[in-house]
C-alpha cells in the first residue's frame, strides 16, 4: 500500500520531513485544539452537505482532518500536462459529438454509445459555442496505487462540485498553523474564483458578460458552495424564479430592474434547465432558456450535454479520444475497465465479483456500485442477477488499493484512504487550480471517500519547487 507522506519502512518522505519534524515538537492536544477551532469556524460558515440516508440529519459539516496532503513540485508537473491533456481531449470530443461526428465516422466508438446515452442533448446539435468549449469547468478524480503511479478514476464535466472545501480548507489552514507555511513554498490557490470569473467571461457571447450562478436553491446538497463561489466572484447568484426571457434574451429581476444575463454558470442538472424543452415538469429552471441558448444570445457553463463525455461508459475510450483528437499518447491512464455490454467481459466480471469493483454507467457519489472484496455473498449474488438482466448499464474494474494519508486520531497519524480532484478552468487556454481537493474516507479500510457517503477532506499543498 502506498501511502503519500511515509516510505515502506515508515519513515516520512523527503517532502514531509519537515512536517513529521513540526508535528513532534507539538504538545500533546495541540492539533485536536486546532481541530475544535476548525470544527467551531466551519459551522459558523455554514460548510455542510447532504448524507442522504442519513437518520440523524440532512445535513452535517464535512470533516476536514489537519494533516494535509503534500505534492512535490514535479508531480504536480506531470499531473498538470496530463489534465491539460486529458480536458482538451474530451472538449474536442464533445464539439465533434454535436457536429460532424467524426469520431463515429471512423469507428473509433460506436455512436450508440453517445446516441442513446441519457445524456445527450440534441438540442445541442449544431451549436458553435465560444472556443469551442464544452465544459468549462472539469473535475477529474485521481488516485494513486500500490505501483505509485497515478490513474484517472472518472472526469466530472457536468456540474462537479468540490472546489469551496478546496478554498476553505487552505483558509483554515493558514489561519491555525501559520508556521507551517513559513516551512513550506506552497502554491496559492486563492485566485480560483478570479480565474473562474475570468474563464466565463471568456467563453461568453459578450467581451463584459453580466454573469450569474444559477442555483437549485437553499436545499441543494451544494448550496453552500453555489453562494460562496457568486459572493467570491462579486456577481448574483439566482434560482429559475429569478429570470425570465424575452425575445430570445435571459433578463434577471432586480431590485433596480430588469437587467440582461449574458453567462449562466449553473448548478441545475441539464433535465431541469427549461422546461419547455427538457423536463417539463421542472420548477428550477427558466422556460425559454434553451432558444436564448441557441439564439447565441447566453451562454451556459457547463453545457448542456456534457455528461455524455463523462458517463462511465465512455470512460473506457478516452485513451482512444486522446490518441484521436491529440495524435498523442495519453499522459495519465485510465484504471483497466471492462465493458460488461461485451460478453466475455461480462462473464468474466460474473466469475469474479469478490475481486472487482462494479459501477453503474450512470452512477455517482459511490452509489449504485458494488465493491466486491467488501460484499457479502449474499450481495454479490444480488448484483449478479442485475448484471445478467442490464449489462449495458456497468462496467467493471479491478479493486484498486487508493494511496493512504495519516489523519489525526488519538495523537496520531492512523493512514486512511484518499484520492485528489483537481479543477480544470478551459476558456482561451487550460488553466489549472494548483492541488485541489483531496478526499479521504474516514473509516478504517474503506474505500469510499464520497462526502455524500461520509468522507472528509484534506488541505492539499502542492510545492512550488523540489527544494524542502
Amino acid at each position: 500500500m502506498f501511502d503519500e507522506a511515509l516510505d515502506s519502512s515508515g519513515n516520512p518522505r523527503e517532502h514531509y520531513k519537515n512536517y513529521v519534524s513540526w508535528l513532534k515538537g507539538c504538545p500533546s492536544g495541540y492539533l485536536d485544539s486546532r481541530m475544535l477551532e476548525a470544527d467551531l469556524m466551519f459551522r459558523r460558515i455554514g460548510i455542510t452537505f447532504a448524507v442522504y440516508g442519513d437518520g440523524e440529519s440532512t445535513e452535517r459539516l464535512i470533516p476536514s482532518d489537519p494533516v494535509p496532503r503534500i505534492i512535490p513540485a514535479d508531480e504536480w508537473a506531470f499531473l498538470e500536462k496530463g489534465l491539460e491533456q486529458r480536458v482538451t481531449a474530451l472538449n474536442m470530443f464533445l464539439h465533434d459529438v454535436y457536429h460532424e461526428g467524426k469520431i463515429f465516422k471512423d469507428g473509433i466508438i460506436p455512436a450508440e454509445k453517445i446516441y442513446k446515452n441519457a445524456q445527450f442533448q440534441p438540442c445541442m446539435m449544431g451549436l458553435d459555442l465560444p472556443n469551442q468549449v464544452y465544459s468549462l469547468i472539469s473535475g477529474v478524480d485521481i488516485i494513486r496505487n500500490d505501483d505509485g503511479n497515478y490513474y484517472v478514476l472518472e472526469d466530472n464535466l457536468r456540474v462537479p462540485s468540490g472546489v469551496s472545501y478546496m478554498l476553505q480548507n487552505r483558509r483554515m489552514s493558514q489561519r491555525l498553523f501559520p508556521e507551517l507555511f513559513a516551512k513550506y513554498n506552497v502554491l496559492p490557490v486563492e485566485r480560483y474564483p478570479s480565474l473562474l470569473r475570468q474563464t466565463l467571461s471568456e467563453c461568453s457571447f459578450y467581451h463584459t458578460p453580466t454573469i450569474v450562478v444559477l442555483t437549485p436553491g437553499p436545499y441543494n446538497s451544494a448550496y453552500y458552495e453555489h453562494a460562496y463561489l457568486a459572493k467570491e466572484m462579486g456577481v448574483e447568484l439566482v434560482e429559475g424564479r429569478d429570470l425570465f426571457v424575452r425575445d430570445n434574451r435571459v433578463w434577471m429581476r432586480t431590485v433596480y430592474g430588469e437587467k440582461q444575463v449574458d453567462m449562466i454558470y449553473r448548478r441545475v442538472d441539464d433535465a431541469f434547465l427549461d422546461p419547455l424543452v427538457l423536463n417539463p415538469d421542472s420548477y428550477l429552471g427558466v422556460p425559454g432558456l434553451i432558444n436564448a441558448y441557441r439564439a447565441g444570445n447566453v451562454a451556459i457553463a457547463n453545457a448542456l450535454g456534457t455528461g455524455v463525455a463523462d458517463d462511465k461508459s465512455v470512460y473506457p475510450y478516452v485513451p482512444q479520444i486522446i490518441k484521436y483528437y491529440l495524435d498523442q499518447d495519453p499522459i495519465l491512464h485510465n484504471v483497466p475497465t471492462r465493458i460488461l455490454s461485451n460478453k466475455e467481459d461480462l462473464q468474466y466480471t460474473l466469475d469474479n465479483l469478490d475481486k472487482l469493483v462494479v459501477k453503474e454507467v450512470h452512477g455517482a457519489g459511490g452509489y449504485g456500485m458494488l465493491v466486491g472484496p467488501a460484499s457479502t455473498k449474499a450481495e454479490r449474488e444480488k448484483f449478479a442477477e442485475i448484471l445478467k438482466s442490464k449489462p449495458d448499464g456497468y462496467i467493471s474494474q479491478p479493486t484498486l488499493s487508493l494511496s493512504t494519508c495519516g489523519i489525526w486520531l488519538n495523537e496520531d497519524l492512523s493512514p486512511r484512504h484518499i484520492d485528489l480532484r483537481p479543477f480544470v478552468l478551459s476558456g482561451n487556454g487550460v488553466k489549472i487550480c494548483p492541488g485541489g481537493l483531496t478526499r479521504v474516507a474516514l473509516t478504517k479500510g474503506s474505500l469510499v471517500v464520497n462526502s455524500s457517503q461520509g468522507g472528509g477532506t484534506k488541505d492539499t499543498w502542492v510545492l512550488a519547487d523540489n527544494k524542502i
